[in-house]
């Protein structure tokens, strides 16, 4: 069938149910007359066609809605997560800023004084409020002393023949620290192990 006949065909079950509803109407309002209530007049009914294009026109409008409301969902979310990459750091910059302040002063008062252990004092007191700002920020040092040797924490970079059973697959020493961020290791801690 072209679109053309089923336009045809709709159009004459349109006529006839018209045409059935008319007759029924009539009897109704004969029935109404007789009885001497008041005659209820029926609705006029759509056309099909019409009321199913006013309920796509709805639908359209509603899609176009939804479509702006997730279009500015998606540019505000990008916009946050630019922000957050950009201003990321702040609180980590916050934290080593009193840091920065320390040694400045410390330099400072370095060309004051020729005793070195009053220099040895300020640069520890300087070390541990700075490993105390990344302990703050949820960074820790991978333990290593006595510890077995665990490839999620450490990387082997040496192997130490003849050490005995007793420290075989331990780490035997530190050559560089490893660090954690709430516990996701950062830096692996770089160790010699004992074979």
């Amino acid at each position: 069938m072209t679109e053309e006949e089923i336009l045809n065909q709709e159009e004459e079950e349109l006529q006839d149910t018209v045409a059935s509803e008319t007759v029924a109407s009539d009897s109704v309002a004969d029935e109404a007359a007789a009885t001497d209530a008041p005659a209820e007049e029926p609705e006029e009914e759509k056309d099909p066609l019409e009321k199913a294009l006013a309920e796509i026109e709805q639908l359209k409008t509603q899609m176009l809605y939804k479509t702006a409301e997730f279009d500015n969902y998606r540019k505000r979310t990008l916009k946050e997560k630019a922000e957050l990459i950009l201003n990321g750091g702040e609180k980590a910059v916050s934290a080593i800023l009193p840091i920065i302040d320390d040694m400045e002063r410390a330099i400072e008062n370095g060309a004051k004084t020729d005793d070195p252990q009053v220099l040895r004092e300020g640069m520890e007191l300087i070390y541990n409020k700075f490993v105390k700002a990344l302990e703050g920020l949820g960074v820790k040092e991978i333990e290593t002393e006595n510890a077995d040797f665990n490839t999620d924490v450490h990387e082997a970079v040496a192997m130490v023949p003849g050490m005995g059973d007793d420290k075989k697959g331990k780490v035997i020493d530190c050559l560089q620290k490893g660090y954690q961020l709430n516990d996701k290791v950062i830096r692996h801690a770089k160790v010699a192990v004992g074979q």
